[in-house]
């Protein structure tokens, strides 16, 4: 770019620091804002494919990763109610060697503070926490933002990258439309001495049934149980991650499920529910000298496992067009027409899996085993995840078409 420009980032999740740091790296001047007065992400757990861990490896960050993550040998599905197994795929040494980099298993306040360290120790300062933003303004060649009572800021351009509420998107684009989608989520993280040693093993765990599924795998070095399910029901529909449930309340949830299921249900020191809403993917990100980024352009429902990676390689891009592109407005525009494809594939991906993991099917045993052979055959996981895991960031074209 012929200019530096001053960069504002809205937001301090894992998408705003990654692109804080992607921005950094190449030495641009940024400034993250942050709502919080502390940065720290909710408990739980989140799972970063090959495609990720490309880009987060070539910020430099594969110590701090490796000394915090878990890496899984392989992932399984399992039937709700018998309990049988079938591998889905190996990972482990099969991924590094399949991909070029390996599949890793997080707490999410790791990884964030691992960003969070490498942005501080980039440009010391430059996350400004307590800043509420409530407002934009575009004149000429300048942004300004307004914050809750704090001073406003100005910049050369600003990313939106405040999560799946984002104030951004709301003042840009409308509030769009929001769906409530009939399904509730739990989550809970287990300390893994809660457990019996068969319930502990190094992989993830996919289990289908009819109206729900439950997912669970080791995370910070296998000393924690990440354990989050979904069920269909529509009495609860505040999307929030912080709102408490009951353990019993739980249980009852998962009527007839396999016994290993509730003993990991009845593990979780603090069950948490939340409504999963669904919101179309967006058509377009930019406006003016302002682009979107991560939830708060392409939030997904959490069935494909690439909400957190879809944001870590915008980040790249992003990065990556300020780099090649002369000015702000053909970055943005270059930015948005490369990802707004594989991102929104990556989100009708994630909602064609509801149907496939809840299918009214698996209530019975008898055509269970086909319907697993079938849906789970390897041409179909390998169509539903090569495209994912094999994209590269770093390298990919941005010419808008690729994906």
């Amino acid at each position: 770019m012929k200019d530096n420009p001053r960069i504002g980032i809205v937001g301090g999740g894992i998408g705003g620091l990654t692109t804080a740091l992607a921005l950094l790296r190449k030495g641009f001047h940024v400034t993250v804002f942050e709502q919080a007065s502390q940065l720290q992400e909710v408990g739980a757990g989140l799972q970063l494919s090959p495609n990720g861990i490309r880009v987060l490896f070539g910020l430099g960050l594969e110590a701090e990763i490796r000394a915090a993550c878990f890496e899984p040998e392989g992932k399984e599905i399992r039937l709700w109610n018998t309990g049988d197994s079938w591998k889905l795929f190996d990972l482990g040494i099969g991924a590094q060697q399949r991909y070029g980099f390996p599949y890793f298993t997080f707490h999410r306040n790791d990884l964030h503070q691992i960003l969070v360290k490498a942005v501080e120790a980039a440009a010391p300062g430059s996350v400004r926490l307590d800043h509420r933003f409530v407002g934009v303004e575009q004149r000429g060649a300048s942004v300004t933002l307004a914050f809750e009572g704090q001073p406003p800021a100005t910049f050369d351009t600003v990313i939106g990258a405040d999560g799946v509420h984002s104030k951004m998107r709301e003042l840009l684009f409308g509030a769009g439309p929001a769906t409530f989608t009939g399904i509730v989520a739990w989550r809970g993280v287990i300390p893994a001495e809660r457990l019996p040693e068969r319930l502990r093993r190094p992989i993830g765990v996919n289990w289908i049934g009819p109206g729900g599924h439950v997912i669970h795998y080791p995370i910070r070095r296998g000393e924690l149980i990440n354990f989050t399910s979904v069920v269909e029901r529509h009495d609860w529909q505040i999307e929030s991650w912080s709102s408490a449930g009951t353990n019993q309340e739980y249980h009852d949830d998962y009527p007839g499920w396999h016994e290993d299921v509730h003993t990991y249900i009845e593990a979780i020191p603090q069950p948490f529910k939340w409504a999963l809403i669904s919101r179309p993917p967006m058509p377009e990100w930019v406006q003016g000298r302002i682009a979107l980024l991560g939830d708060a352009c392409h939030s997904t429902l959490p069935f494909l496992a690439q909400g957190a990676v879809m944001a870590i390689e915008d980040a790249c891009i992003l990065a990556r067009a300020f780099e090649e592109f002369d000015s702000v407005e053909e970055a943005l525009d270059r930015y948005q027409q490369a990802r707004i494809p594989r991102t929104t594939r990556a989100v009708e991906g994630a909602a064609a899996n509801a149907e496939r993991f809840h299918n009214p099917t698996l209530a019975d045993p008898a055509n269970a085993q086909a319907y697993v052979d079938a849906q789970w055959a390897p041409d179909q996981v390998v169509d539903r995840y090569e495209w994912l895991f094999r994209y590269d960031a770093t390298r990919v074209p941005l010419d808008g078409g690729r994906a």
